[in-house]
């Protein structure tokens, strides 16, 4: 297997707006959630493409999926809590549709990605 350049692919740069995104609008969370929904926000974004790049240094696109699972399972994760940010009035209907309709894309994206791996 070749080993994939993270930064090339698409998911990953996906992933890397949903990061920024996410920082942007966690920062006007209330001062009580700096600790709770918006660290966890943070780190959920942080982790989508954390694990795409570590799964890029993997030998097997076997062990790649794995890694890929996780950045997927993190997506929805994250989609959840942006579901909780918006129930919370934390979010603006514009935000929470643009954003929702980002991580959406992004998780059949990694959807079908993983399903193009040789495994």
């Amino acid at each position: 297997m070749k080993r994939h350049n993270f930064k090339k692919l698409q998911i990953w740069n996906d992933s890397m707006e949903i990061i920024d995104q996410t920082y942007l609008f966690t920062c006007t969370f209330p001062d009580f959630e700096k600790f709770g929904l918006r660290t966890q926000m943070n780190r959920c974004a942080v982790s989508i493409a954390s694990n795409i790049s570590e799964g890029s240094s993997k030998r097997t696109d076997t062990h790649f999926a794995k890694y890929l699972d996780n950045s997927l399972g993190s997506a929805f994760e994250w989609e959840t809590q942006l579901i909780v940010a918006y129930r919370q009035n934390y979010i603006s209907e514009e935000i929470f549709k643009k954003m929702e309709k980002d991580i959406n894309t992004l998780q059949k994206k990694i959807s079908k990605f993983i399903d193009s791996l040789d495994i």
